[in-house]
């Protein structure tokens, strides 16, 4: 029998990663060219909807969640990353038993829009909307984004993040 987990992280304003060690190199994101596009796309579709203006592509910041997500996997044993100090929104993803292509974890954070209530800019009891409206938040102009498989039950995590940051309370996202 195979048993698959999703599991869906957000934070506003998030743990910047840190910084390689000196002289080393940088390496390039973990999204190819191929999911760059399907992390845009994915995102620019749930943003027309409402009515937003599409993300562009920021090398910067996949390079940091690029950073992010092999410090998470090589050291953390792949769990979330801590992205509450960071000055990028941040939107985390882990998949226990497969590794998800760039649509599905965009589309599991847009899963959340029925609880959303826009009306009074609220979420539904008992569940949270902050992984979708970041993905909307109509302030937000970049998108960066990675992903590492993990040998922690042959495990994906995802991480995505949004230059300006989104999620301001008391402010709707669109």
């Amino acid at each position: 029998m195979f048993t698959s987990l999703l599991l869906i992280s957000q934070a506003s304003a998030q743990a910047q990663p840190p910084n390689p060690p000196a002289g080393a190199p940088l390496a390039p994101s973990v999204a190819p060219p191929n999911s760059t596009q399907e992390y845009l796309e994915a995102h620019n579709q749930a943003r027309a909807e409402v009515g937003v203006g599409p993300l562009v592509w920021s090398e910067p910041l996949a390079k940091s969640a690029s950073l992010t997500v092999r410090l998470q996997r090589d050291k953390q044993n792949c769990s979330f990353a801590n992205l509450t100090n960071s000055r990028y929104g941040g939107n985390q993803l882990w998949a226990g038993g497969f590794t998800v292509v760039p649509r599905v974890a965009v589309e599991a954070w847009v899963a959340e829009k029925k609880f959303y209530t826009y009306a009074n800019n609220s979420c539904a009891p008992d569940h949270r909307c902050g992984v979708y409206t970041q993905v909307v938040w109509k302030n937000t102009q970049e998108l960066g984004c990675a992903q590492a498989v993990c040998p922690k039950e042959h495990s994906s995590l995802t991480i995505c993040l949004y230059n300006p940051p989104g999620n301001v309370v008391g402010e709707k996202p669109y």
